[in-house]
């Protein structure tokens, strides 16, 4: 989630926001959340689990992602 918000921070066309799929599970079962963290672009799931910064922001800054 830090990758996420630090984004958020460095660009205005990025927001970030965390759910706990523990609170909100109704949530998390529409958004197929299997494992956390979960990242999702666009209300899109896209893929679990942490990265390291350069894969999370090759993944965010590729022209066909999403």
């Amino acid at each position: 989630m830090l990758l996420a918000y630090k984004a958020a921070l460095a660009s205005p066309h990025v927001t970030a926001a965390a759910v706990e799929a523990g609170e909100f599970p109704r949530l998390a079962d529409a958004m197929n959340v299997w494992a956390v963290p979960s990242i999702a672009v666009n209300g899109v799931p896209q893929w679990d689990g942490a990265v390291r910064e350069q894969v999370f922001l090759e993944r965010i800054l590729t022209p066909s992602f999403g």
